[in-house]
């Protein structure tokens, strides 16, 4: 389904029971929202479930140009608004996770409660070098060239070996994210700091990581920041935690919202 929000037309699906509390998902940079199948399935009886796809990827327009965390949060509340959500719990991983607390920031009138997985607190000169790398790489040989490479800096080389199903889900994602798109996010990523803000979160939050992740020290930053927070660690998981061990990544999202 698709509305017109923000400016743009941005893709979405809703599943689970009217009456339902309110629970969004956000995707990751190069994913779409087929990323969160197995916990849809998992959460929708007790969960009226809004999952969209962030600007530039899966169904949702693409806008020439660098985008912004501003941009991508403007897009929630925007999609928000279109639907009639007053409120909601929100979920993200890396891309969708620093949305997440950019939201808690920004509109805690808003949300209930913030879960946000495989984040890291603010870009840096060497990760917006990284950004600006492959951006040049799938500028100038396709999104082919970030397949292969990407898949295997997402998942540990255990899970790359042996899980086929999931993984070909995850080249087939990457593979169709249009360049502008991938793009204008990565230049997100490229200049962004939530760190200012996050002593000021007053929503209950849950951060989850993989141990295997390169965000884990990002994430415990985050976590010593956020009063109250919580930390969940999946041992053994890479960084799209909830698409390499979804029964434990959903069970900790479950546990977080049923206290």
């Amino acid at each position: 389904m698709r509305i017109n929000a923000n400016g743009i037309s941005i893709n979405y699906q809703i599943d689970g029971p009217e009456r339902a509390p309110w629970l969004v998902l956000s995707n990751s940079l190069l994913t779409n929202l087929a990323m969160w199948d197995d916990q849809v399935a998992a959460l929708q009886a007790s969960y009226r479930i809004l999952r969209y796809d962030q600007r530039g990827h899966g169904g949702t327009q693409v806008i020439d140009g660098k985008y912004s965390f501003d941009l991508l949060v403007a897009d929630v509340i925007g999609l928000l608004d279109a639907l009639t959500i007053e409120r909601a719990h929100f979920a993200g991983i890396s891309m969708g996770g620093m949305t997440a607390l950019f939201l808690a920031q920004r509109h805690p009138n808003r949300f209930d409660r913030i879960m946000a997985c495989d984040c890291g607190p603010a870009s840096t000169p060497v990760s917006a070098q990284q950004w600006k790398e492959r951006i040049e790489l799938a500028g100038e040989k396709g999104m082919e060239a970030l397949v292969d490479v990407t898949v295997n800096r997402w998942f540990p080389p255990e899970f790359v070996a042996t899980k086929a199903p999931v993984l070909d889900k995850v080249r087939g994602m990457i593979r169709t994210t249009p360049f502008k798109g991938f793009a204008g996010c990565a230049q997100a990523l490229s200049d962004y700091d939530l760190r200012p803000g996050l002593a000021g979160i007053t929503r209950q939050t849950l951060c989850v990581v993989g141990t295997n992740d390169a965000t884990v020290p990002g994430m415990e930053q985050i976590h010593a920041a956020v009063p109250g927070s919580r930390l969940v660690k999946l041992e053994g998981a890479g960084h799209l935690s909830n698409l390499e061990q979804p029964q434990a990544f959903t069970r900790a999202i479950q546990d977080f919202l049923k206290t």
